[in-house]
C-alpha cells in the first residue's frame, strides 16, 4: 500500500541537522506562563545548552552502567516527518566510523552495558525525591496503619501422616492439636497456621521438636453405624525466627530489602480468624452473610466479601482492605441447577446432547451431598454424567458379576423412589469404579468459588453489584474494619498487632491538564480539557488523512442498503468535519453478505475492489456486524489483518440505526489513526517543553503479555510491544505481537537471533524491529528509552526487569557497536486494591461527577514504597462506580527523572489516547499494547469443531501446551503494521 501523504499543517517543514544534547542533563525550564484556561502558553522553541561535562554523575542503581558519556551526532542531514517543530538541541559532532551500521546515523559513544546476572546483584531505583508539581490536597486511602509487634516471631515446620492435600483438613487437624495441647505442650501459645507446611507463634514453644498424635472423629451422620475415628501424626519442628529489627529499619528506609519472611507472617496471623469465618479465596474472604448473595442467572450466584493484605508503606505497616465480590455456585438441589442452567423444564422432557454436554461441563469438579439418607450427608466430587438415562444403568453388586438396576439399588438399599428416570444419573468419586447418584438425591454444597468463563449477562450481573459509588464503598470498607474488630481478634491480640480503625489520610497533589493542540485550520486551534475530558466541536484533527478508497461489507440482515448507505454518508461527512478527507463514494457498491461466508466476502470484495482500481490499493473497509457476532469480528480481524492486509472499521447494526453525532465522532478518530494520521498532540510537545523527552529523540515503548481465561489449560499466551513512531509528539504507536508458552509472563520475541543458512546468524525480535521502524519512521535513532511495562506483579518484578531489560540491552547492541541508550522501565498496575477517596464527599469541587476523586490526583506518600521509586496516579474522570488510580513503579531509571518529571510526563500522556477525547485511567502505550494483545487472540486460527466461519479453512490449531507446542499467530501484513490498526 502506497505512503499516504499527511495534509501539511500550516508550520514550515524544513531539513534540520541533528544536534544532540547530553541525556542527563535536565531541560531548562520555560518561563512559567499563566494558565487561566484563556490560551495556551506561549510556544517558544527551546534551545538547550551545551553542557561542559563528557560525563555524567554516577548514577544510583548498583549494577547500573557508569559515567554514561555526553551523546556524540555526526553533522548528517535528515528529513523531520511534516508537522514536527524541530527540537533544537545542541552537541560536539564526532565523526561515524566505516563499520557502522547503516542503522546508525549519530554514533553513540559508550560502552556495554555488564548487566547483573542474578537478582541479588540488582537493586531497583531508589526514589530520586517526592514530586512537587501540582494543587495540593488530602484523600483518604483504604490503607489502616499496623502497629509493629514488640514480640518475636518464631517459625515452625509442620508435617503430617499420612499427608493430607486438603487445606481445610489440615486446619481441621490443627485444630485439634491446639485445643487439646494448648495448656500443656504448648505453654499456652495460640499459633498461626498456613493450613500447608508452616506454623507461627509469639515467642517460642517450650520445645524444639515434637510429635504429636491426633484423632478426628466424623460428624454425627444420623445412621446407627460407629463413627469412624481418623488417626494422624503431627510433627512440629522450630525453623527460624524472623527479624522484625530487619522489617522496622526497611519501613524507616534504612535498608532497601523487605524482609518477606515477616510480612508474611504477619498477614497469616491477620487471616487466621477471617480463614475460620468466612470462605477464603486468594487473598480475599466471602460469605453470603456480609450481604444478601444476588442470582447472576444460569445457577450462579455472586457473594460479597473483602480483600485484605498487609504491605509496607511510608507510614509503617499498613493494612490494605477492599470491597470484593465473586460467583459462586448457588446451594441447589441439582435438579433445580440444571434447569436454571439449562433455562427450561428438565422434569418432562428428555435432555438433548447438547444439553448433557453443558450440564457436564458445569458439574465436572462439583461438589455434592447427598440428600436422601436423612442426615446423613455425604459428600462426594463430580466426575462426570452416564450417556444413558438413569432406568437403564445397571452395575455389578458383587464379585459374580450380578448386575442390579440403579433404580431397584435406591429403592431397596434407601427406600428411595427415583422419580426422574429419564434423567442421567452424576458419576462420582475415580473413573475407574464408577459410582452413580441420580440427581434428584443431590444438592450441590455451599461456598464453592465459579472460576471458568462467565457470560456476558453474568458479568454484567456481577459488575452491577461490584460497582459502588465512592462514599458507599468507603463506608462499607469502614463497617468490615469495624465487623472484623480486629482490636477483639485473639490472633492479633496474641501476637501484640494493633490496627488503627481510621481510613489513611494522605497528602496528594492534583496535576494540570496539558494543552492539546489541533490543526491550525479549525475554530479551536488548541484546547485545555476540563475534568478530565473535552469534544472535537469546532475543531480538526492535526493530520487528517485521506480516504480515497473504500469498500463497504453489511453481514447485518436487519440493515437495507440505503440505510447502510445513509450512514457511510454520514460518517463520510463526519470524518470531513474532523479533519480527513473522504471521498463520499464507494469503490464498488455495498456488498451484502451472510456471516457464516465471511472469508469468502471479503475475498469478493477485496478483489472486485482491485479490479475496478487497477492496482492501487483499497484503503479502508467499513464493516456493518450484527449486534451478536459470535466469532465474526475476530475472523473479519484476522483475515483482514494478517491475510488481506486491509484496514477495517466495523459498526454495530444498533449504532447504523440510532446515529449519534458522539458515535461518529468516536469512530472517526479510530479511521484517522487506523490511516496513519494524528487526531492530537500535546501542546508541550511540539514546542519542545517535554523533559527528558524532547531534548533527544526519545522512544516510548508499551508492552503487555495477556493469558488464557481460567479453564483453559493450554491455549498459548499473547505478548504485544507497542512503540512510539513520531519524535517529538509521541502519538503514533506502532504494534508487534507474539504467541508464546501457556502463562509465560516473560516476553519472549523481545530480542532473538537464529541461524540462516546464507547469512549466518540473524538478530531479530519486537524492540530491535520497532527501533529500525522508529529510525525509518523519523530519521533518527532513538537517544532514551522509556518502557511502560502493564500486567506485572510484585513477585515478578525481578524476573521481568532481569530479562526484558537484558532483551532490550542486546535489541539495541545488534543494531550498532556501542549503542546503548538509557532506559527507564516502569511498571504499570492496575490489578491491585488501592482505593482513593474525596477527604470531604461533600466539597463538589474536590470530586468529579461521579463523586470520585479530580483527574490528575497523584500521591507519592505515606502510602507508597519505603524507599522505591512508585506513585499512585488517578488520570482520568470517573464514569461509574469507584475510579481505580493505576500504580506506577519505576523499577529502573537511568535518565535520572524527578518524581514531577516522571509524573507529569505519564498523565499527561494519558491525554494523547487515540480513540476518545478523554483522559484514560493507564498511560496509552501500555494501553495500546493491552488493546493489540487482545487483538491478536482472534488471530490464532480457530479449533475445528468451531470453525463454522472460517469457510473451510483446515489448518491445524494455533493451540498448544509448552514452548514447543507453541504455533507463530500468522504475520501482519506490513501496510498493518506501521499503523494503529488494534484502536
Amino acid at each position: 500500500m502506497p505512503i499516504r501523504q499527511m495534509k501539511e499543517g500550516s508550520e514550515q517543514h524544513r531539513v534540520i541537522k541533528p544536534t544532540l544534547q547530553n541525556p542527563m542533563n535536565p531541560v531548562q525550564k520555560n518561563p512559567k506562563n499563566p494558565q487561566n484556561g484563556k490560551g495556551p502558553p506561549v510556544q517558544e522553541p527551546q534551545t538547550i545548552k551545551p553542557h561542559s561535562q563528557t560525563t555524567s554523575p554516577p548514577s544510583r542503581n548498583r549494577g547500573r552502567r557508569r559515567g554514561r558519556g555526553g551523546r556524540k551526532s555526526d553533522q548528517a542531514e535528515s528529513l523531520m516527518p511534516p508537522t514536527t517543530r524541530p527540537c533544537t538541541v545542541v552537541s560536539k559532532p564526532v565523526p561515524v566510523p566505516d563499520s557502522a551500521a547503516a542503522f546508525a546515523g549519530e554514533l553513540q559513544n559508550g560502552s556495554m552495558v555488564k548487566f547483573p546476572s542474578s537478582s541479588k546483584a540488582l537493586s531497583f531505583a531508589p526514589r530520586p525525591g517526592y514530586g512537587q508539581l501540582g494543587t495540593k490536597c488530602v484523600v483518604k486511602a483504604n490503607h489502616f496503619f499496623a502497629e509493629l509487634p514488640d514480640k518475636d516471631l518464631i517459625q515452625y515446620d509442620v508435617t503430617i501422616t499420612p499427608e493430607v492435600t486438603s487445606r481445610n483438613m489440615n486446619r481441621a487437624i490443627m485444630a485439634e492439636l491446639v485445643k487439646v495441647y494448648k495448656e500443656s505442650d504448648l505453654g499456652m501459645r495460640l499459633p498461626a497456621y498456613d493450613g500447608r507446611k508452616s506454623l507461627y507463634t509469639a515467642g517460642e514453644l517450650p520445645f524444639v521438636w515434637k510429635e504429636f498424635e491426633i484423632k478426628l472423629v466424623d460428624e454425627e451422620d444420623g445412621s446407627n453405624a460407629p463413627r469412624r475415628v481418623r488417626e494422624y501424626k503431627v510433627v512440629i519442628k522450630f525453623v527460624a525466627r524472623a527479624n522484625l529489627h530487619h522489617l522496622g529499619q526497611f519501613l524507616a528506609g534504612r535498608r532497601a530489602d523487605a524482609p518477606q519472611e515477616a510480612l508474611q507472617i504477619l498477614d497469616i496471623v491477620l487471616r487466621e480468624l477471617s480463614s475460620k469465618r468466612y470462605c477464603p479465596v486468594g487473598r480475599s474472604f466471602f460469605s453470603p452473610n456480609i450481604r444478601k448473595p444476588q442470582r447472576l442467572g444460569e445457577g450462579l450466584e455472586s457473594w460479597c466479601g473483602f480483600y485484605q493484605s498487609i504491605r509496607p508503606t511510608q507510614m509503617g505497616l499498613s493494612l490494605n482492605i477492599d470491597m470484593a465480590s465473586a460467583a459462586f455456585i448457588e446451594a441447589l438441589p441439582v435438579i433445580e441447577f440444571v434447569a436454571q442452567l439449562l433455562g427450561k423444564d428438565v422434569l418432562s422432557r428428555p435432555l438433548s446432547d447438547s444439553d448433557r454436554v453443558k450440564i457436564k461441563k458445569a458439574l465436572r469438579g462439583v461438589k455434592v451431598e447427598v440428600t436422601h439418607r436423612g442426615n446423613v450427608r455425604r459428600k462426594y466430587r463430580v466426575s462426570g454424567l452416564t450417556s444413558q438415562p438413569t432406568r437403564e444403568l445397571v452395575f455389578p453388586v458383587d464379585d459374580n458379576a450380578t448386575m442390579k438396576s440403579v433404580v431397584e439399588y435406591f429403592q431397596e438399599m434407601y427406600g428411595f423412589t427415583i422419580q426422574h428416570t429419564h434423567l442421567p444419573c452424576l458419576q462420582v468419586g475415580n473413573q475407574r469404579k464408577a459410582n452413580y447418584l441420580p440427581m434428584e438425591a443431590c444438592k450441590i454444597v455451599e461456598g464453592q468459588r465459579y472460576t471458568k468463563r462467565l457470560n456476558e449477562k453474568q458479568i454484567t450481573a456481577l459488575l452491577k453489584v461490584t460497582c459502588q459509588r465512592p462514599r458507599d464503598r468507603e463506608n462499607d470498607i469502614l463497617q468490615t474494619v469495624q465487623h472484623n474488630a480486629y482490636d477483639q481478634d485473639p490472633y492479633a491480640k496474641e501476637f501484640g498487632i494493633k490496627i488503627s480503625e481510621k481510613l489513611a489520610s494522605v497528602e496528594a497533589r492534583v496535576l494540570p491538564a496539558p494543552w492539546l493542540k489541533y490543526h491550525e485550520n479549525g475554530k479551536e486551534k488548541d484546547c485545555l480539557p476540563q475534568v478530565g475530558q473535552w469534544n472535537m466541536v469546532n475543531k480538526k484533527m492535526i493530520n487528517g488523512m485521506t480516504v480515497s478508497r473504500w469498500a463497504c461489507i453489511n453481514f447485518s440482515r436487519s440493515v437495507q442498503e440505503n440505510v447502510a448507505r445513509g450512514f457511510c454518508n454520514e460518517l463520510a461527512q463526519m470524518c470531513q468535519v474532523s479533519g480527513m478527507e473522504f471521498n463520499p463514494e464507494p469503490v464498488i457498491p455495498i456488498y451484502a453478505a451472510r456471516p457464516e461466508q465471511v472469508e469468502k466476502a471479503l475475498k469478493h470484495v477485496y478483489h472486485a475492489s482491485m479490479n475496478k482500481l487497477k492496482g492501487k490499493e483499497l484503503e479502508l473497509l467499513l464493516v456493518i456486524l450484527p449486534d451478536n457476532n459470535g466469532s465474526l469480528y475476530g475472523d473479519l480481524k484476522r483475515i483482514c489483518e494478517t491475510d488481506l492486509g486491509l484496514l477495517s472499521q466495523c459498526c454495530l447494526t444498533k449504532h447504523v440505526f440510532k446515529i449519534s453525532k458522539q458515535y461518529l465522532a468516536n469512530v472517526s478518530l479510530k479511521i484517522n489513526v487506523k490511516m496513519g494520521g494524528r487526531n492530537t498532540v500535546l501542546l508541550d510537545a511540539i514546542s519542545c517543553r517535554i523533559p527528558l523527552v524532547s531534548d533527544i529523540p526519545t522512544i516510548i515503548f508499551g508492552a503487555d503479555v495477556t493469558h488464557p481465561e481460567n479453564g483453559e489449560d493450554s491455549s498459548p499466551s499473547i505478548a504485544a510491544v507497542v512503540a512510539s513512531q513520531d519524535w517529538p509528539e509521541v502519538t503514533k504507536y506502532a504494534g508487534l505481537v507474539c504467541a508464546q508458552a501457556h502463562r509465560q509472563e516473560l516476553i519472549q520475541d523481545l530480542y532473538k537471533t537464529w541461524q540462516d543458512p546464507v547469512r549466518g546468524t540473524v538478530s531479530g525480535g519486537m524492540i530491535r524491529d520497532l527501533l529500525v521502524s522508529f529510525r525509518k519512521a523519523t530519521g533518527q535513532k532513538p537517544l532514551r528509552i522509556i518502557f511502560y511495562r502493564d500486567g506485572v506483579s510484585e513477585g515478578q518484578f525481578y524476573q521481568v526487569l532481569l530479562y526484558e531489560l537484558d532483551a532490550i540491552r542486546k535489541a539495541c547492541a545488534s543494531l550498532e557497536p556501542n549503542y546503548q541508550p538509557p532506559v527507564t522501565f516502569i511498571v504499570v498496575q492496575k490489578r491491585h486494591h488501592t482505593r482513593l477517596f474525596a477527604n470531604n464527599h461533600r466539597d463538589r469541587s474536590s470530586t468529579d461527577k461521579s463523586g470520585n476523586i479530580l483527574p490528575g490526583t497523584v500521591v507519592d506518600t505515606k502510602i507508597c514504597h519505603p524507599t522505591e521509586f512508585d506513585f499512585y496516579l488517578c488520570s482520568h474522570a470517573g464514569i461509574q462506580g469507584t475510579s481505580r488510580p493505576a500504580h506506577y513503579h519505576v523499577l529502573w531509571d537511568e535518565n535520572n527523572f524527578t518524581a514531577d518529571g516522571i509524573q507529569s510526563l505519564t498523565n499527561n500522556l494519558c491525554y494523547t489516547y487515540a480513540r476518545c477525547t478523554r483522559s484514560v485511567s493507564v498511560v496509552p502505550p501500555a494501553y495500546y499494547a493491552h488493546l493489540a494483545a487482545f487483538r491478536a487472540r482472534f488471530y490464532m486460527e480457530p479449533d475445528l469443531q468451531d470453525n463454522s466461519s472460517a469457510g473451510g479453512n483446515n489448518k491445524s490449531s494455533t493451540r498448544g501446551a509448552g514452548e514447543a507446542g507453541v504455533k507463530p499467530l500468522p504475520a501482519l501484513k506490513e501496510n498493518v503494521k506501521r499503523v494503529m490498526f488494534y484502536c
